[in-house]
């Protein structure tokens, strides 16, 4: 196989379990490119905030990064910049253990998607990636849950 032949492999597979049954809600599909074909290595994606939480309501865009080095490591998730989260950096980048330390190649992407809107409404305070959500969070849980609430409403169904 050429070199990032495992890789684009193993994403086309992923793209087609994913095309037969993913989680309700979700999206995740390569990236199209100008051409008209599909970037199988960056995958635009949208998490929903889950039922029941402050996350209700909100559909979150997310972009998923594949290196040639997948599945052996795992991809960069990024949320827009800014985004109000204690493990979500100014840049984007998520902050999780399944995307670190905690990776295994088996892992797939409604895996990865799930566990991120899990992340949403279970950070994780003692891996804070950005300050002032992290601030919020330990001093002001009102004053957070607002902030999440509006956030959601900024992130509105496409459909």
């Amino acid at each position: 196989m050429a070199y990032g032949g495992a890789a684009r492999g193993r994403l086309a597979e992923e793209r087609k379990a994913w095309r037969k049954r993913h989680p309700h809600g979700f999206v995740a599909k390569p990236a199209t490119l100008p051409d008209g074909s599909v970037n199988l290595m960056l995958w635009n994606c949208v998490v929903p905030g889950k039922e029941g939480t402050d996350w209700e309501g909100g559909y979150f865009p997310l972009t998923l990064h594949f290196t040639e080095n997948y599945p052996s490591n795992p991809p960069t998730c990024k949320f827009p910049r800014r985004f109000f989260h204690v493990n979500v950096y100014d840049s984007g980048d998520v902050c999780l253990s399944i995307l670190g330390d905690a990776w295994a190649p088996s892992i797939t992407v409604p895996q990865i998607l799930i566990g991120i809107q899990e992340l949403l409404d279970n950070p994780n305070p003692a891996s804070p990636a950005q300050d002032f959500a992290y601030d919020v969070f330990a001093k002001n849980m009102p004053e957070y849950k607002r902030r999440v609430r509006e956030q959601a409403k900024r992130y509105p169904s496409l459909v």
